[in-house]
């Protein structure tokens, strides 16, 4: 078997959660954030759809973790982000971070705005 080391350029891949908080790149974000090529920074939440249109062209896809449980993002929310040009993914922040963390260390364009646990 051949281990490869994983380089994120820079995104940083998500290290860990817990109730209100994730880890990304050795640093703490309370509250929802959003990750991906342009770095790390808080997110506003579903309503705040400026800094995800804003990786139009950056991404392919964008994971949405809807916190300790799936649900559905507003309808108008998805059209928007997929009228743009971006994939959407809806899931539970924890799987939505794994999956980002996946994907990510392959080298996908890819970005992830979740909510906390």
């Amino acid at each position: 078997m051949r281990l490869n080391e994983v380089v994120f350029n820079d995104a940083k891949p998500v290290e860990g959660y817990g109730p209100g908080f994730f880890r990304i790149g050795g640093a703490v974000f309370e509250g929802a954030v959003l990750t991906g090529p342009k770095g790390s920074a808080r997110w506003g939440g579903l309503a705040d759809t400026a800094p995800l249109l804003g990786l139009v062209g950056e991404i392919d896809v964008i994971f949405i973790g809807t916190g300790a449980e799936i649900a559905h993002i507003p309808p108008a929310l998805r059209n928007e982000l997929e009228q743009a040009g971006l994939g959407v993914e809806t899931m539970a922040s924890p799987a939505a971070c794994r999956t980002y963390n996946v994907l990510l260390s392959e080298g996908r364009r890819v970005a992830l705005a979740v909510l906390p646990v």
